[in-house]
Formats: structure tokens, sequence, C-alpha cells
């Protein structure tokens, strides 16, 4: 985000401010326990209120729907791959599909939607929380303790972790959540300036697309860590949005799909969001919070 910020025409000055977040520090707990929603964002987004930063970087999926008081979303840039990536431990047999794993195959993930999505395909996977960075994450997995691990496809490649990927899981195996791929990049709402330089670097696309999936989001009222994929496309100035909702255990699947304009992804968003909610997704998002 820096370099592209230094890009732009009047080639800005830019300094990284480092801030630990509740999310970061605490890599044991499952994140439920103890913040869930907001955990990763709280602490960044404090030290842009109090005037210490400018801006706040986010992975957008990680981003609360609800806006703090002050600050707004101002840029979202193109947006990386959204696909979840399955790692197998160091010198592990390749595999093709997730039927290659063994029937009951330990797979770490610290995601309800991983979760749900696995066991709705293979019900006795053995799918338990693993927390950590990346790093720590990898190391459990060749420590094993684990078959398979499932990360993000774009946080491996942006730490130059790409080796590590074994097989990309792609919709309608595996839809990702709201935001992934893609960063949410806050700011104070009283700075303009830092809005107007943001604008710069924003993506069409990529922000009309992650409006439908966080309108969705805001609509089923389900935070960040609900067991909740979404898939938009973009065809011919027309956005489609398919939303999968489950229970946690994967026996239940809802699905619903939508489309409009490019320009109206809030209300595709809750277009699906309805449709969901009439089929049964509000049970559903009651049994798991």
């Amino acid at each position: 985000m820096a370099d592209r910020l230094r890009q732009t025409p009047s080639e800005p000055a830019v300094e990284l401010i480092h801030v630990q977040t509740s999310g970061d520090g605490n890599q044991t707990s499952p994140l439920k326990e103890f913040g869930g929603t907001g955990a990763f964002t709280r602490e960044v987004q404090r030290v842009v209120l109090e005037g210490n930063a400018d801006l706040a970087v986010h992975s957008l999926k990680d981003l609360p729907t609800e806006s703090v008081d002050g600050l707004c979303l101002a840029c979202v840039p193109e947006r990386a791959s959204r696909l979840d990536a399955v790692l197998l431990p160091k010198d592990a047999e390749p595999i093709t599909s997730l039927a290659d794993l063994p029937e009951s195959a330990r797979i770490g993930t610290g995601s309800p939607r991983r979760q749900a999505q696995l066991l709705n395909q293979q019900p006795a996977l053995q799918v338990t929380e693993i927390r950590g960075n990346v790093d720590t994450r990898i190391r459990k997995l060749d420590d094993g303790k684990f078959d398979a691990i499932l990360l993000a496809e774009a946080g491996l490649r942006r730490l130059e972790l790409q080796d590590r990927i074994s097989l990309l899981l792609s919709p309608p195996q595996m839809l990702p959540a709201v935001g992934q791929g893609a960063l949410g990049i806050e700011s104070r709402i009283d700075d303009p300036a830092t809005r107007e330089l943001l604008s710069l670097v924003t993506d069409v696309s990529t922000l009309q697309s992650v409006t439908a999936e966080r309108s969705l989001l805001r609509a089923l009222r389900a935070g960040c860590h609900a067991p909740l994929g979404a898939w938009t496309e973009i065809n011919d100035q027309q956005l489609t949005l398919t939303g999968v909702l489950l229970s946690l255990d994967g026996t239940v699947r809802l699905e619903a799909t939508a489309n409009g304009n490019l320009t109206d992804g809030q209300e595709i968003g809750n277009d699906v969001a309805r449709e969901l909610i009439a089929t049964g997704g509000d049970q559903l998002l009651g049994a798991s919070s």
C-alpha cells in the first residue's frame, strides 16, 4: 500500500507505523473467546482516530461492516486472489483434490466458514482450531500436528510462500470469506486530503464487488467469523453475488444468488441475505453465535 501511494502523482512521503492488535497478540485462544469481530482492527483504528496515523490498512475480511465513528472506508485497492489454499506437510505426496486426503485427516483451520464447508463435503474429517501467524501454522503442520491446513492464497503469496500451496479450492467447492483477498483502507472523515489521495488507488470493480459482499454480511448481522461464504462475478456491467451459509457441522448448507447492475451492490447483497433468511438462515446464525 505504501508503494502504491508513493507512485501517485504527488509522490507523498509514507511512513509505516506498526500496531499489534489483540488478534495478533493472542495466538492460542479461539477468536470468539477473546474479541471475535474487531479483534484485528480496533487498535489500528484507535491510532488513526488519535491522529498518530493518517490511514489504517486492514485485511478487508477482518474489518467489521459497522463503521467506527469518525472513520470511513476510503479505499479498496485491486483485489488479490480470493481462493483458499490447502497446505500439506513437507515431503507429503501431492494431491489433486480433497478426496485424496485420508478419510479422517486432521485439518487445521481457525475459520468456521472453512470448517463448515469442509465437513459439508467430507463429514469424517477431523477439523480443529489452529492459531498463530502463518509461519507458526506451517511449523505446526510440518511438526506432524495436522495432515493439512487451510490458509488464504493471497496471504501466502504476499509472504512469498506460494511454493507451499498444494491445492487451491474454488467455488462451488469452497466459497471465500466476504472481502477475502482485498485490503480495506480507513481514514478519518475529517481528513479530505487523505481521502482524495486514497481515491487514486481505489479499484472500482473490486469496490463494487466487496460492497455487495459486505452488504450481505451486514444484512445477515453475521459478523466476520460466521460460517458464510460469498462469491462475486462481474460481466458486462452486471454483478452476480452468490452466498452460502452453513451449520458449523456442515450438515446444512443454504445457497442464494442475485444479480443486478454493477453499481447496485448494496441492493444485491440485501437480496441474497433475504433469500438466505427466508430459507432458514436466521436459525443457522443463531446456532453459530
